[in-house]
């Protein structure tokens, strides 16, 4: 096992969010294309007999799909009202700074929405460590299409109270994985993907998000009233576009 110290206390404050909004994130975040599942399961080589880590796996959202590969599933998550929602999977506390599990254990890791999250100084080491030789470490992130206008107007309402939060368009992530010496090349894939919603589905698909979760409660009630506006505006169904981005690397 490392010797790194348990680093659950140092989840970035806006993290707190995540333990508000736990049945907002499951209801309300989309889950993942077909196409970016089967790319998963081919270049993992995920199947009977071989193990995957889901780290910092959240509500479970991408752990329930790898499943279905025959591959033993082990989800990691730090936040503990985010952990009761996973199911069919091995599920342990702990950070991607800290891995609870030993060396050379698994045969890949994915993380879904959340690598933005770590300090990959610490965390990519750790990745490193419990990988065995060969394994294949993928980042996977449902990227909101801005030119649609119904995200944009939502992006928009709470772009101010993001501030200081760490968020997946302010890192170069494949430059991150190539810099770190631990990984062979980063390769990219993109799949395009939709989220159908009502007009609770389209408020907790952004009360959901961190820095709107963790705000106080004024802010909250005032976000999702507008947000409502947003939705009743356009009309129902709502339909939310995104791009599935994927960067995969190999020990």
């Amino acid at each position: 096992m490392s010797s790194a110290r348990r680093a659950g206390s140092d989840l970035h404050p806006a993290t707190h969010g995540f333990e508000l909004a736990a049945d907002a994130y499951e209801r309300g975040r989309p889950d993942y294309p077909a196409a970016a599942i089967e790319l998963l399961v081919d270049r993992l080589d995920l199947r009977p007999g071989r193990s995957v880590l889901d780290l910092a796996a959240g509500t479970g959202k991408l752990t329930r799909l790898l499943v279905a590969s025959g591959a033993e599933v082990i989800a990691v998550e730090p936040i503990a009202e985010m952990r009761a929602k996973i199911d069919r999977a091995r599920v342990l506390d702990g950070t991607a700074e800290a891995i609870p599990l030993p060396d050379a254990s698994v045969d890949a890791v994915t993380v879904a929405q959340a690598f933005h999250w770590f300090r990959d100084e610490q965390a990519l080491p750790e990745i490193h460590r419990v990988l065995r030789s060969g394994g294949g470490l993928a980042l996977v992130w449902n990227v909101r299409d801005e030119t649609d206008p119904l995200h944009a107007a939502a992006s928009a309402l709470i772009r101010p109270m993001e501030r200081d939060v760490p968020r997946r368009h302010k890192r170069p992530w494949h430059e991150v994985l190539d810099a770190s010496g631990l990984f062979t090349t980063s390769e990219r894939a993109t799949f395009e993907h939709e989220q159908l919603v009502d007009e609770d589905g389209f408020v907790e698909r952004f009360m959901s998000i961190s820095f709107v979760a963790a705000a106080p409660p004024d802010v909250r009630a005032h976000t999702e009233e507008e947000l409502r506006s947003i939705a009743r505006d356009a009309g129902e169904p709502l339909r939310l576009p995104y791009v599935t981005e994927i960067y995969l690397a190999f020990s």
